[in-house]
């Protein structure tokens, strides 16, 4: 019985990583496997990297073994080449990786026609023998220069793709790009071979600026979706890194309610409760507004917690940080001695934006950092186009968030500017969800440095400017002191300060001073009492007297009426009986 299912799909193919950090992403998975793509670049756009790379990881990590043809460069220099990144190809050289050395020699007379079925016999053989999954072609455009005409070019290429299909081979073609004429005499046969292989990728290396930039973009990748755009990417410590912007399984990344210290304590009252964990903090101001200060209270503080954290300078050396933060009272030294903080000059880290993302987020990932600070952001502006830094400060957000590390960045205003809230030349704080604007304030002939929340997403926050006072004792807040709806700092907070005590030590003097009174007045009042008490006990006394005087000659009295009754009863009685007796 036929099964009434519907039959899988087997056009779609699968993917074969390439192990470069960004590049998966954008193709959904790596290189077309059993398929051929074509690398298309410049001088030093980084083809043979990203080919070996491939073929190395292949190698270390997926159980294919591969093989590089090498048309340019010998087997040996390109070993040594790659000896820092790491890649240890001595050991993979043995029974996983083979080169092949198929150089054209300098002196060469080219005498008749000749083709690629010879190297490809050998190749087929030494595939067999090791069995070999992946294979790269380096610089075949060497190759194909010499032979006499377009037709020959094209004839050998067909050769080349049909053999890469009957084996099977997930392949990479380099060739290159330019004015050069290697790339004047392939022109025809490089035009059709982009249309012959199934994954195309175009890598480009110039210069903007004076600072070098390096991008990539895939161009075709048949049966399969894949990111359009024009991605930038480094060659790294470790080999090629490319930028990439958030990947879907971070979009909905997790969203912690969870509250840390800004170090501050009156700003985390005015924050609410502090910063949210893992959001993007931006604290921008003019020069001397305390914004590397009001950072190192927040590293400190993410210290403080147990929680490691990476702090990035680029406008001074990390021990001149450390010396200058330690004036206001906040101390990180002890924080480096035990590993938990970690600070890098940028100075040191020379390049591109682009560069600088990559070298950030390599060293947080090493450090394990859940709080990372960067003083000033503003700094990339510099050493980029505008696009470009807006690109690499968007996805420095995008990666923060993804990894759940709390992200605090400077950005230097214009100290020319005219206005007195400007955003950040990169537009970040768009994207930021605390936006903390530092400022100076004119008054009396002083220079006082005011504190403000520009906004602060999720959570009640203050709306008033604060007076940032920076002490030996270390970082605070003053409180609000307002006159004719002005904000005092400085000599006339003082003074409003100190006008208040004196009226506060003139209340309370007077408080005294009617206690006392009050105290004498009750003290008489209580003696009046006393004495009115006794005269009261007296006449009470008096009266009881009086009521018992009264009382008793009253009883005197009465008994006198009944004896003067009883006497005269007894006188009537003797009266009349002396009238009824005879004579």
């Amino acid at each position: 019985m036929k099964s009434l299912l519907p039959s899988p799909l087997v056009n779609v193919p699968t993917k074969a990583p390439t192990g470069i950090a960004g590049f998966d992403e954008i193709t959904g998975g790596g290189l077309p496997r059993g398929r051929t793509t074509l690398l298309v670049g410049g001088p030093g756009s980084g083809k043979t990297v990203l080919a070996l790379q491939f073929l190395v990881h292949g190698a270390q990590d997926c159980m294919e073994p591969g093989i590089f043809v090498a048309f340019e460069e010998s087997s040996q220099r390109i070993a040594a080449n790659a000896e820092s990144f790491g890649w240890n190809l001595a050991a993979l050289q043995k029974k996983k990786l083979y080169f092949m050395d198929a150089q054209p020699l300098s002196d060469l007379i080219q005498s008749g026609d000749f083709d690629l079925s010879g190297m490809l016999a050998a190749l087929e053989a030494q595939t067999r023998a090791m069995g070999a999954r992946r294979i790269v072609f380096d610089a075949l455009d060497v190759i194909l220069a010499l032979l006499p005409n377009p037709a020959t070019r094209r004839r050998e290429i067909y050769r080349l793709h049909e053999w890469l299909l009957a084996k099977e081979l997930t392949a990479i073609i380099t060739a290159k790009s330019g004015g050069d004429e290697a790339s004047a005499a392939i022109q025809e046969p490089f035009g059709f071979m982009q249309f012959m292989v199934d994954c195309a990728v175009i890598l480009n290396h110039s210069v903007a600026l004076g600072v070098s930039h390096r991008d990539l973009r895939v161009q075709k990748y048949r049966g399969s979706a894949f990111d359009e755009n024009e991605s930038p990417f480094l060659i790294g410590k470790s080999g090629l890194e490319v930028a990439v912007a958030r990947t879907p399984a971070r979009v909905d990344a997790k969203v912690s309610s969870e509250r840390v210290s800004s170090g501050v304590e009156r700003l985390d009252t005015m924050l609410g409760g502090g910063y949210y964990r893992g959001a993007s903090i931006l604290i921008t101001g003019f020069s001397g507004t305390a914004k590397t200060t009001l950072s190192g209270a927040f590293a400190e503080a993410a210290c403080r917690r147990g929680e490691r954290t990476l702090f990035v300078s680029f406008d001074s050396d990390c021990n001149e940080v450390i010396r200058n933060l330690a004036s206001v009272g906040i101390g990180l030294d002890r924080y480096i001695e035990d590993g938990s903080l970690r600070m890098i000059s940028a100075r040191s880290i020379a390049g591109s934006a682009e560069t600088y993302l990559v070298r950030i987020k390599t060293i947080a990932k090493e450090h394990g950092a859940r709080c990372l600070v960067i003083d000033p952001v503003s700094t990339w502006y510099k050493s980029s186009n505008d696009l470009t830094a807006q690109s690499v400060a968007d996805r420095l957000i995008d990666w923060s968030k993804g990894d759940g590390i709390t992200l605090v960045c400077t950005s230097l205003l214009d100290e020319m500017s005219n206005r007195a809230e400007i955003g950040s030349p990169l537009q970040i704080s768009a994207l930021a969800d605390t936006w903390i604007h530092l400022n100076y304030l004119m008054q009396a002939g002083e220079r006082n440095r005011g504190l403000s929340i520009v906004k602060s997403r999720g959570t009640a926050h203050s709306n008033q400017v604060r007076e940032l006072i920076l002490s030996d004792a270390g970082v605070t807040l003053t409180d609000t002191y307002t006159a004719g709806g002005e904000v005092l700092m400085g000599t006339l907070r003082w003074e409003k300060e100190r006008a208040e005590r004196v009226a506060a030590e003139a209340a309370e003097a007077a408080a005294k001073l009617k206690r006392v009174r009050l105290d004498a007045e009750e003290a008489e009042l209580e003696v009046r009492v006393k004495s009115l008490q006794t005269e009261l006990v007296a006449k009470q006394v008096e009266k009881a007297l009086l009521v018992r005087s009264t009382q008793s000659h009253e009883g005197e009295l009465s008994r006198g009426r009944t004896q003067m009754k009883e006497l005269r009863g007894a006188d009537a009685t003797i009266a009349a009986s002396k009238k009824g007796s005879p004579q």
